[in-house]
C-alpha cells in the first residue's frame, strides 16, 4: 500500500474510535465478528469490574465461518470463559448475522433485565457504527462504546490480513451513511477529510465489502 492510501486508512481508524469515557454499565455485549480479540477484550473488562453480565452476540457471516464453525457467539464465549470469565455471568445469542440484529436480539435476550446502560465491545473500526445502530434500535439505553485500544499497525500486525483490514474498513465507513439513510443507523458526520479519504481507497480497489 503506497504512503497515501496507508495515510487515508489512518484517517479513517480514528474516525471510527468514539472515545467515550470508561464508565460501569449493567451489561458488556460482544459484537461477533472475525476478531477473537473482542472476547478478550470483553473479558478485560469484565475483570476490571466494568459490567457484571456480558452477552455475546453473532451466528456467522461468510467472512467468519471458516474460523468459528459453531457460530461467533460461542467461540467468543469459549474464549472468554478460558480468559476467566464465569460460565454463569456469560449469555448468548447466536442467530444475528449483522450488527443490527446483533442490538435488537441482544435486547430481546435481556428483556428481562433491568437494563439502562450497555457497553458495547467491538473491533475498533465498528465502533461508531455500533453505537449509531445501537442508538436507532435501542434508543432506551445509554450507551458506551469500547475497542481493545491499538494503532492501525498493530492492528494490521494481529490479523495478519492487510487486505481483509482495509476492505472492511471502507466497507464500515460507507455503511455510516448508508445505513443512516436506510432508517437501520442514526446519522453520523461525516468529516470531508473523512469522504476524500474513503474515496481515494475506494478507487483504489478496496470494494470487497461496500453495500
Amino acid at each position: 500500500m503506497d504512503e497515501q492510501l496507508r495515510a487515508d486508512a489512518e484517517v479513517l481508524w480514528h474516525y471510527h474510535h468514539l472515545r467515550h469515557e470508561p464508565r460501569r454499565t449493567d451489561v458488556g455485549i460482544g459484537l461477533g465478528s472475525h476478531d477473537l480479540g473482542v472476547a478478550g477484550y470483553v473479558a478485560e473488562l469484565y475483570h476490571a469490574g466494568r459490567f457484571p453480565l456480558v452477552v455475546f452476540t453473532g451466528a456467522n457471516a461468510p467472512t467468519t465461518v471458516g474460523m468459528f464453525p459453531r457460530g461467533e457467539a460461542v467461540h467468543f464465549g469459549e474464549h472468554a470463559r478460558a480468559l476467566g470469565v464465569p460460565a454463569t455471568a456469560i449469555r448468548l445469542e447466536t442467530r444475528a448475522t449483522n450488527t443490527g440484529e446483533n442490538i435488537t436480539f441482544t435486547r430481546d435476550l435481556l428483556r428481562d433485565h433491568d437494563i439502562r446502560e450497555v457497553t458495547l465491545v467491538s473491533r475498533p473500526y465498528q465502533q461508531r457504527r455500533a453505537y449509531a445502530t445501537c442508538r436507532k434500535l435501542w434508543p432506551e439505553v445509554d450507551v458506551v462504546c469500547a475497542a481493545k485500544p491499538q494503532t492501525l499497525d498493530e492492528y494490521l500486525h494481529t490479523i495478519a490480513d492487510d487486505d481483509r483490514v482495509i476492505n472492511m474498513l471502507v466497507g464500515d465507513t460507507q455503511r455510516i451513511t448508508a445505513y443512516a439513510e436506510r432508517g437501520f443507523a442514526i446519522p453520523q458526520p461525516l468529516p470531508a477529510t473523512v469522504r476524500a479519504a474513503l474515496q481515494r481507497l475506494i478507487d483504489a480497489g478496496f470494494t470487497k465489502r461496500l453495500v
